[in-house]
């Protein structure tokens, strides 16, 4: 039970790394974003995790203390970090599968409408930072750009250097050019990337709650083992033993 317990402050430290990756990401293409519900499984994780480490202290404390009491309050509170895994686990499936397509689809536009390369405000830093990570230009392709106003209002026939493919040093962005750009568009990839992210928080989800559920397997065997040793009782209401 000792070492599982050290497992699960391990298993604390990483919860919460992964919670920190999601919000950090997160960060990156909030843009694309309209509504904050998109950080709630980094806020569970975050929580979960936290909760991991004060569960791993109360065990290891009920365990040095042989305490019974001590013992079911720990299988009491993994169990109920457990269930909460498993909605994590639900709603980041369910976000994954639609909810990120349906909500970046609905707010690239706006977000790409607002673009200002002459003085770029945090929108505009946001497209080129997607662009140039996710080797990706426009929405659906370059194109894209001709039907946004800063487009319309440069009127020099030219895409954001952040379309230029990665290693060219000539690139202007002139769609003459075309072959210098990207070719594939950044709402698919955008939608993926997100949707990645999820499955980490998935996966990270449903590996420790089978650590979890490990760890109230054997808390409650002892728990088992100890209300069936005579010994054991006696020393608790103070009696003796010969």
């Amino acid at each position: 039970l000792t070492k599982l317990l050290c497992l699960l402050q391990a298993a604390a430290g990483i919860l919460c790394y992964v919670g920190a990756y999601v919000f950090i990401t997160y960060d990156d293409y909030d843009h694309f974003f309209e509504d904050v519900y998109t950080l709630i499984p980094a806020v569970v994780i975050i929580a979960v995790g936290t909760l991991l480490f004060i569960i791993g202290l109360i065990g290891c404390c009920a365990t040095i203390r042989e305490s019974r009491c001590g013992l079911a309050t720990f299988v009491i509170i993994l169990l109920l970090v457990f269930i909460t895994e498993v909605v994590v686990v639900v709603l980041g499936y369910i976000y994954r599968a639609k909810v990120v397509e349906d909500e970046v689809d609905h707010s690239i536009q706006k977000v790409y409408n607002g673009y200002n390369g002459t003085n770029p405000d945090a929108a505009s830093r946001a497209i080129d930072y997607v662009q140039r990570q996710l080797r990706c230009c426009g929405i659906h392709n370059y194109s894209d750009w001709e039907n946004t106003v800063w487009f319309k209002q440069t009127k020099n026939n030219s895409v954001p250097l952040s379309c230029c493919k990665a290693g060219l040093s000539n690139c202007t962005g002139s769609l003459t050019r075309p072959m210098d750009l990207y070719s594939e568009g950044c709402e698919v990839l955008v939608v993926k990337k997100l949707q990645e992210i999820m499955m980490y928080v998935i996966w990270a989800a449903l590996a420790f709650a089978a650590i979890q559920l490990l760890g109230m397997l054997c808390a409650c065997i002892v728990l088992c083992r100890r209300s069936r040793d005579p010994a054991y009782e006696l020393l608790i209401t103070g009696g003796t033993y010969a």
